[in-house]
């Protein structure tokens, strides 16, 4: 797990050089063990390591071929390393131990249709001497990030949007576009971003560059992946693969030559991987809890049976609500890119790599891949209600003004506009689940009226179009949104704000294949994420497995209004300086919020939060 960065199609070796420079150093909190610069007349190439596979010198990056025609910098691990190198063995003299050179030899031998062998999470860019090229590739479900921009100096790309924003060569304008999206859904989709001229790279594409320009090219589309065979698979055949496919995916990422374990909640994802990892490793297996003094956010009882049942070696990091609290300045200075969500994120991970681990295994994807959030039962019945379409419009928006003057809450809200919508269906409904403010506010606090495209709904129009049953549907819809732009992001800045490599079992792209081609008769949840429960037999105990679904449940309302009152407000002031927002009618929705207005939560308002601090501190307008 390390950093990237880099130049092309620069005039200038030497100012290229400088400003590969100043992006490696900002980002240096990424790759602490080393870091390398290689450069030409064509491109300029950094990296930060941090090292866990092979973690001597020999594994520093750049890494460059005995005959200086092949140019590697890679942020990531290719999990199936060894079985890639085994088959390469006869075609290419290894030198070292790291998966880096395992890259190189596959790109000799098949050229950037290498991509398609490797198991893993990865930002990774190619300079290829004899094509004259640079290819720059991201993993295919957006685990690692790469961020770019077309300047007057050359082409620039990074791991973080601040890296390319240290360069000072890309103007410091937010997107009228990307507000909105953040506006609606407390971040931006990929390929924008919130500043207007950098983009993101588009999970399982690549970039190619060369004399004649920029080509962006699909290597791998997740609905055009999904399994055709698992189809026709029986429950128990199904059940059968996910165990051996899910055994597979946790057994080659517990490859490290670094100390490593595991987040360990006490709920049915964490607990399921340090089950598996226990089963594989003939070690106990190193988990780490977060517990609090306070009663009402503690889930360590059940980090606890899990603990007990594995027989792990078991940290249980002990905080305060305060301690929390008095940590979300911190981790709002460590965020790369604005989001409504990560101070969670931020606080284990900052306990984990104290404890002394450079490497823990990750329970994220569960949720999304074994149906396990509320959206995929209420969307399952929703299909059941198509009848709703024949009653007339009018009649429709009269029922949801009625209920949402009876009952004024969030939910209502959600409820009415989905009844006022022009067809109640997954293309229509599914974007108002994940939205955050409704688009009346949104154009309340936009100067501009003209930004009215939804993102989350031409994500789910395309998905709807789709071959795929109903909960393979919101899958895709959970995964290609809310857990790449909000959950993967924020894993991969916050954990990585504290050199700690975080690695998701459940985002194995053979897994997330086969698991999207299972008919919904048997994904569908009686129990909590029932699928993934008996796949994995008699792994886990019942009192886990029925366990009430928790998280964390801070106050953040009261905090907000009392201890970081100041804090907020101070930050939703620097929105002032971002011009294409209605600062009174910012103002007005923060008055609201303290005022107890019940559509305006605590969570409508944070990302504004968020969005003053980042502005502030990234001196953007």
């Amino acid at each position: 797990m390390c950093g990237i960065t880099g130049m092309f199609g620069h005039n200038n070796k030497q100012f290229a050089e400088v400003s590969v420079k100043i992006m490696n150093d900002s980002i240096a909190h990424r790759g602490p063990d080393a870091d390398g610069i290689w450069s030409n007349d064509h491109c300029v190439l950094g990296h930060r390591r941090l090292s866990i596979i092979d973690t001597s010198a020999a594994g520093n990056q750049p890494f460059i071929s005995e005959d200086k025609k092949i140019v590697i910098v890679f942020n990531g691990e290719i999990y199936n390393y060894i079985e890639l190198k085994k088959e390469l063995s006869d075609f290419y003299s290894f030198k070292t131990s790291s998966d880096t050179e395992v890259i190189l030899a596959a790109y000799k031998k098949w050229g950037v249709q290498c991509v398609s062998k490797f198991f893993g999470m990865f930002g990774l860019a190619i300079w290829d001497e004899d094509l004259q090229k640079l290819f720059i590739i991201r993993d295919r479900l957006g685990i690692k990030p790469i961020y770019y921009a077309q300047t007057e100096q050359g082409f620039i790309f990074a791991s973080e949007i601040r890296a390319i924003l240290k360069t000072n060569l890309v103007t410091k304008k937010i997107s009228s576009a990307s507000l909105a999206d953040y506006l609606r859904y407390q971040t931006v989709h990929a390929p924008n971003t919130i500043i207007e001229q950098i983009k993101m790279l588009m999970p399982g594409h690549y970039i190619q560059l060369d004399k004649t320009g920029i080509s962006h090219h699909a290597y791998w589309d997740i609905v055009d992946n999904a399994s055709k065979d698992a189809n026709y698979h029986n429950a128990t055949e199904a059940k059968k693969n996910i165990l051996d496919i899910l055994t597979s995916s946790v057994e080659i990422r517990m490859r490290a030559d670094v100390p490593f374990g595991a987040f360990l909640s006490g709920g049915i994802d964490s607990s399921v991987i340090v089950g598996l990892m226990s089963r594989i490793s003939s070690h106990p297996v190193k988990t780490f809890s977060i517990t609090f003094h306070e009663k009402e956010y503690d889930e360590s009882s059940y980090s606890e049976t899990i603990a007990k049942k594995f027989r792990t070696d078991h940290t249980p990091i002990k905080l305060g609500a305060q301690h929390f609290l008095n940590l979300v300045p911190e981790a709002l200075n460590a965020m790369d890119h604005p989001s409504g969500d990560g101070p969670n994120t931020y606080v284990v991970s900052k306990a984990t790599r104290e404890a002394g681990v450079k490497m823990a295994l990750s329970g994220l994807g569960g949720d999304e891949v074994f149906a396990g959030y509320d959206v995929f039962k209420r969307i399952k019945t929703l299909e059941s209600q198509k009848w709703m379409n024949a009653i007339p419009h009018l009649l429709r928006s009269f029922t949801g003004n009625t209920l949402r003057k009876i009952k004024p809450s969030v939910s209502m809200e959600k409820i009415a506009l989905s009844l006022a919508s022009e067809k109640i269906d997954f293309h229509h409904f599914y974007p108002l689940t994940r939205q955050v403010l409704m688009d009346k506010d949104v154009y309340q606090l936009l100067k501009s009226k003209g930004d009215q495209y939804n993102t989350v709904s031409e994500i789910a129009l395309s998905i709807q179009q789709s071959k795929l049953e109903i909960f393979s549907k919101v899958s895709v819809a959970e995964m290609t949104t809310y857990m790449q732009n909000v959950l993967l992001r924020d894993t991969d800045q916050m954990s990585m704000a504290h050199a700690l490599e975080v690695r998701v079992p459940f985002l194995d792209h053979r897994l997330v294949e086969y698991v999207l081609g299972v008919t919904d008769n048997i994904k569908f949840p009686h129990t909590a994420k029932e699928l993934l429960t008996s796949s994995v037999g008699d792994l886990l105990p019942r009192e886990v497995i029925d366990r009430p679904k928790m998280g964390f449940t801070f106050p953040w309302a009261l905090w907000m209004k009392n201890e970081l009152h100041s804090f907020c407000h101070d930050n939703i002031k620097s929105l002032e300086q971002v011009e294409g927002l209605n600062f009174e009618n910012v103002l007005h929705l923060w008055k609201r919020f303290l005022n107890g207005d019940p559509l305006i939560t605590w969570s409508r308002v944070w990302p504004l939060v968020v969005l003053g601090h980042w502005v502030k501190q990234h001196d953007v307008h």
